[in-house]
């Protein structure tokens, strides 16, 4: 969030002293309200909002969150922007749109709190490498990312894409390397590729790449992609888990628990403070 702590320096103008607002990171939460229009042929989403998971992420330790826009909304991002604007400064947006955003509407985006456009290759509605090529300046010259959710197989493309952008990529849940990818599947190559692009990785989604609790399975994964990526990694936990039914949904916590069983305390402290770096 620029020079000075970042677990407090960006709190100014907001009428909750900046001590009690934990300095932890969950890069990747999601809010919904089934009042709001939704996609047809997607999930109906239930009433998850943004003061229930600030309550259930601050026992531990996390008061920063990023909200993406999920594919039920489409390029309707009024629910994440009217999130933000509710403590302004203290978290963070990734919005999906389309060519036609203006100029304006994207500042206003930025103003509240968004760093990034999601891209999605994996749900039923989502940009293409067209919209791509057609914001990537505009992004570029606002200092966004580009934040992809994709399957493995789909990391070179990704990687060719932003070769020469200026563009950082951002790549959803483990960058879609599920518990099946072998040692020697092509998309390490790839991955590698981004990774001397800069890019980052989000440890999230443990459940969306074929593993279970307590996602053990995962570890060498996990392991692998940090010493490819160093520093660039943050954790999301994917709340409110919509893979889930909403009465089974996972504890908080238990989707924290792999990157420090993987990478250590230390590492995982590590991870969960980047996103004041990644989301600035």
């Amino acid at each position: 969030m620029g020079q000075g702590d970042p677990g407090t320096w960006h709190h100014r103008g907001m009428s909750e002293p900046p001590h009690t607002i934990p300095a932890g990171w969950d890069c990747h939460v999601h809010v919904f309200d089934p009042a709001h229009p939704a996609q047809v042929g997607h999930y109906q989403p239930v009433l998850h909002e943004l003061a229930a998971v600030e309550q259930t992420a601050s026992p531990v330790g996390v008061g920063h969150l990023v909200l993406v826009q999920p594919s039920v909304y489409g390029t309707d991002n009024t629910l994440i922007l009217r999130a933000l604007a509710r403590a302004p400064g203290r978290h963070r947006g990734v919005a999906v749109v389309d060519t036609a955003v203006t100029d304006a509407e994207l500042d206003n985006m930025h103003r509240l709190g968004v760093r990034g456009v999601r891209f999605n290759l994996v749900s039923p509605v989502g940009n293409g490498p067209e919209a791509f090529r057609a914001l990537a300046p505009r992004l570029a010259a606002r200092g966004w990312h580009v934040q992809w959710y994709a399957q493995a197989g789909q990391l070179a493309a990704i990687a060719d894409l932003h070769e020469g952008s200026g563009l950082t990529a951002v790549l959803d849940h483990l960058a879609g390397l599920h518990a099946g990818v072998g040692a020697d599947d092509p998309a390490w190559s790839a991955l590698q590729r981004l990774a001397d692009q800069g890019a980052w990785v989000k440890l999230s989604g443990w459940y969306r790449l074929q593993a279970g609790a307590p996602y053990d399975t995962l570890h060498a994964h996990i392991r692998r992609v940090a010493q490819m990526l160093g520093d660039r990694l943050v954790w999301g936990s994917d709340w409110p888990h919509t893979a889930f039914a909403p009465e089974a949904l996972p504890p908080y916590g238990s989707v924290w628990q792999p990157v420090q069983q993987a990478l250590g305390e230390a590492r995982a402290a590590r991870v969960r403070a980047a996103g004041a770096l990644l989301y600035a």
